[in-house]
């Protein structure tokens, strides 16, 4: 069976939007570059901007708290060095995160679709050198179109890829057969990853992200196939290159 690349998913602001791409240049022991560049602390963070190093997801303003932010489709321009983000219940933005008067700007734009009990944005954060993923480690995540159709199919749902804030989506595969490749490398193109663990999924997955309403308990059904919550895999990039939508995908033993 030909495994295909299928989709490139990147979220320049950790939970904060996405946006799909028609190639990527990967580099060895990075994330994708761009992808979770900057993340968005609260007033009880542990993140130090003074040190910045890299902490857990609890010390930002993430999906699995605040729902609305999984509704949030953004573009990065480059070329500008800004960011448009776009909401159903917000008016677009666009503004340079990597400059005070953008970071207000987003701050701004954001807290409307924060919950009052939660503790409110605080600031536009990044660490040199990495994305702030959600493993310690710079990682990529692939997952399985089949994998997503067969959940959906069991829930009797359409599941949108994008409940799962994944990088990488892989076609032609049989459903689940990701769980299998971790500890294999992986070949896109000329890219070679190595797969390293699974990735255990929270609450964000079960919002909507057309709505940014919680409508489907994916972690309920996950548990009920296969006694754990476990969708898609982490890896680490071992040899860079550019991958493309269609590139064949090869599983090494």
């Amino acid at each position: 069976m030909t495994l295909t690349l299928a989709q490139i998913t990147r979220h320049p602001i950790k939970s904060h939007g996405r946006e799909t791409l028609a190639s990527v240049v990967l580099s060895a022991g990075q994330c994708m570059p761009w992808d979770r560049h900057w993340a968005v602390t609260h007033e009880r963070t542990k993140f130090d901007a003074a040190n910045p190093e890299w902490v857990s997801c609890v010390n930002f303003m993430i999906g699995s708290k605040l729902p609305a932010l999984m509704a949030i489709d953004m573009s990065w321009n480059e070329g500008s060095a800004s960011l448009t983000l776009r909401h159903p219940a917000r008016p677009d933005v666009t503004f340079a995160p990597d400059t005070a008067a953008g970071q207000a700007l987003f701050i701004n734009w954001v807290r409307p679709l924060c919950t009052p009990d939660h503790p409110p944005a605080q600031a536009l954060v990044s660490i040199p050198g990495r994305g702030v993923t959600d493993t310690e480690y710079p990682s990529v995540s692939i997952l399985n179109t089949a994998s997503n159709a067969d959940l959906g199919m069991r829930m009797g749902l359409d599941l949108s890829p994008n409940r799962w804030r994944g990088n990488l989506w892989v076609d032609g595969a049989q459903a689940w057969a990701e769980q299998g490749w971790i500890g294999k490398d992986i070949r896109i193109g000329a890219t070679l990853l190595h797969v390293e663990e699974p990735i255990k999924r929270c609450k964000a997955t079960t919002t909507n992200p057309a709505t940014g309403l919680r409508d489907a308990d994916t972690l309920a059904a996950l548990r009920a196939a296969f006694d754990h919550q476990n969708f898609g895999v982490y890896a680490r990039v071992v040899e860079g290159s550019v991958i493309a939508l269609g590139d064949k995908i090869e599983v090494l033993a």
